[in-house]
């Protein structure tokens, strides 16, 4: 079926996402990018959940762990990526503390929360049908106020960017021309938005595979934001390409980009 294939290709893409991530946390210890990576592989988790759901039907379980990896859990940790990188580790590091805490109490909410009738096994199952107040208020204050966070922070990236090229002489050259990465973030942005706009797919059958769609598109593109803001270009005279980087390491907000994937919601009904 189309939507086991669209759910795969998103498990992968946010798989091999997430390595990417991982790598240049490695090579870099990072928060920002520590960040990222424990968000994407949280995003693969509930891709997968998603693509067990497609294939061999949901139930009571498939339905929670979907809920809890990319309804509740995976949006918060991207946002957490995005503030780290915009006003760096010191203000940052208390809230990732109670992202922490938080995260733990979501889980065992999601672990113990009474479902609500039966999981249909042949139907997209969402928390306003099956799950009470509090894991929806959850999944929506979590992925609603992140989504708003990663968004408004590609975008916000994005325009600084633009406005620091048309500056002569304001920042020395960077690995990635400033325009290479403005485009990145205009990507990251229209990615977030696109995870979170099924509708757009409905002409392709039923709702598991109109969100299967949104979600694998969505993170194609917000991939391929990544890749275009990592990319290097060797300056004029030298040896060898410059080490690539999302943005210089700085602590200045124009000089970022912020690399993060959308909201993932399983609940588009709250």
């Amino acid at each position: 079926m189309l939507s086991n294939a669209l759910a795969a290709v998103a498990t992968l893409v946010s798989l091999a996402f997430a390595c990417s991530t991982l790598e240049r946390w490695l090579v870099r210890r990072r928060r920002h990018d520590l960040a990222w990576t424990v968000s994407l592989f949280l995003f693969a988790a509930g891709s997968l959940a998603l693509a067990a759901g497609a294939a061999l039907g949901w139930d009571e379980w498939s339905f929670r762990a979907f809920y809890l990896f990319g309804g509740i859990l995976n949006v918060p940790f991207l946002a957490l990526g995005t503030v780290y990188l915009l006003v760096g580790p010191r203000r940052t590091d208390p809230w990732a503390a109670g992202l922490a805490l938080v995260s733990a109490f979501a889980t065992g909410v999601m672990l113990v929360a009474p479902i609500t009738g039966s999981v249909d096994p042949n139907a997209f199952p969402t928390g306003k049908e099956h799950l009470g107040v509090l894991p929806r208020a959850l999944a929506g204050v979590g992925s609603g106020l992140a989504a708003l966070v990663i968004v408004g922070g590609a975008l916000w990236s994005a325009a600084a960017l633009v406005r620091r090229r048309r500056r002569p002489g304001a920042a020395a050259p960077s690995a990635v021309p400033a325009g290479r990465l403005a485009a990145a973030n205009v990507l990251i942005a229209v990615g977030t938005i696109v995870i979170s706009a099924k509708g757009i797919f409905a002409g392709l059958g039923d709702e598991t595979t109109a969100f299967s769609a949104a979600v694998a598109s969505g993170i194609m593109i917000i991939f391929a934001g990544f890749l275009l803001a990592t990319a290097t270009t060797a300056p004029v005279g030298s040896t060898g390409a410059p080490p690539a980087g999302l943005l210089a390491g700085n602590h200045d907000p124009a000089n970022r980009a912020t690399t993060t994937a959308p909201r993932s919601g399983a609940d588009r009904g709250l």
